[in-house]
């Protein structure tokens, strides 16, 4: 089925796949911006909700400025935020309500304020209030714009001193690094030599759980976000090595039958005691849960695993959809629920 290019043409309505394999263009988008911070900048809050916040996930694991650094996925700030905070409200459609409830939160505390959107309410909540605006293209699912996000994020970093100007070139450096990757994947390469069909076909009709250490957890978090979404498929997600001390109990009794397939994202990066720990986790499971599919993940720097992974997990997701018959790109349970909230 995912080598029948004419099924695959007509299930996948919106190009899904084409847009992912043109995700390592998004690195190379170059943001015009000459914003300055205000204030001597103390601790750094981006507040965003799904793909919108997992571009600042990556930034912390990749970019690990020495500020404090938070990922606020609510309606409230943290209670030190102040006019010394650097606060990035990050919404690809402009319009999410928690983003929009923790931008007033900010304005209310006095904190430096810069918007990432590419349409909505925060467009014009900018433009009517003279806010640093990084507008993000458009016309894609927020899912799909991730790597957007992240060039914004770290141009803003490098504007506020944050990071080094270095890191920018480094950005598209690995972008041109993940093309081949990509076309690898792609949807013209045979089952039998592309990683990520051949990944999916093993998923099917089961609950998958990603598995991965700290480093690589955005990685793994995007791998259930795109399952949820694309795939319209149940995933769940955790890390080592706080699997170990709880969840890792889990699977050794109830239930006896367990509909689910493991995939591990594994990384040479990460500390040995945590590459130690997949090793004696998967011996002491052995039998009581699916054999792991292991994903020994590509890339000599922490970019470079992280983009990798999170492309390889959204082509493999595409697939996963395509494979129960669905079109991956449309979420109209989120706009329904998100109507129905609004009533």
């Amino acid at each position: 089925m995912l080598d029948d290019l004419q099924y695959i043409h007509q299930r996948d309505s919106q190009d899904a796949l084409g847009i992912a394999n043109k995700e390592w263009q998004q690195l190379q988008y170059e943001f015009q911006s000459d914003w300055q911070p205000q204030n001597n900048i103390e601790s750094i809050i981006v507040t965003g909700m799904g793909g919108s916040a997992l571009a600042a996930t990556v930034a912390q694991a990749w970019l690990n400025p020495e500020l404090p650094f938070e990922v606020v996925r609510n309606y409230d700030l943290p209670a030190y935020a102040n006019a010394q905070t650097l606060v990035i409200v990050s919404s690809y459609s402009g319009n999410t309500e928690e983003t929009l409830s923790a931008l007033h939160d900010a304005e209310h505390r006095g904190c430096q304020i810069v918007i990432l959107a590419s349409d909505g309410e925060l467009v014009n909540i900018a433009q009517q209030k003279s806010y640093p605006l990084l507008r993000l293209p458009s016309g894609l699912q927020p899912r799909m714009a991730v790597f957007y996000n992240l060039a914004a994020l770290t141009k803003l970093f490098v504007l506020a001193g944050i990071c080094p100007t270095d890191r920018l070139s480094e950005l598209k450096d690995t972008s041109q690094w993940l093309h081949e990757y990509c076309d690898s994947w792609y949807v013209d390469v045979p089952t039998k030599t592309n990683q990520a069909k051949s990944i999916a076909q093993d998923l099917i009709g089961k609950s998958i759980v990603i598995y991965s250490g700290p480093r690589l957890f955005p990685a793994a978090y995007k791998w259930k976000i795109s399952f949820n979404e694309s795939a319209k498929h149940i995933a769940w997600v955790n890390q080592l090595s706080e699997f170990n001390h709880n969840e890792m109990l889990g699977w050794t009794k109830q239930p006896v039958d367990k509909p689910y397939v493991v995939i591990d994202l594994r990384s040479s990066l990460e500390h040995e005691r945590i590459q130690k720990r997949f090793a004696v986790t998967e011996q002491l499971l052995s039998g009581m849960r699916p054999e792991p599919i292991v994903v020994s993940v590509v890339g000599e720097t922490i970019l470079q695993q992280l983009i990798w992974a999170i492309t390889l997990g959204d082509f493999v997701s595409l697939y996963t959809a395509l494979l129960g018959n669905i079109d991956p790109t449309p979420v109209e349970l989120i706009e329904k629920f998100k109507k129905t909230l609004a009533e």
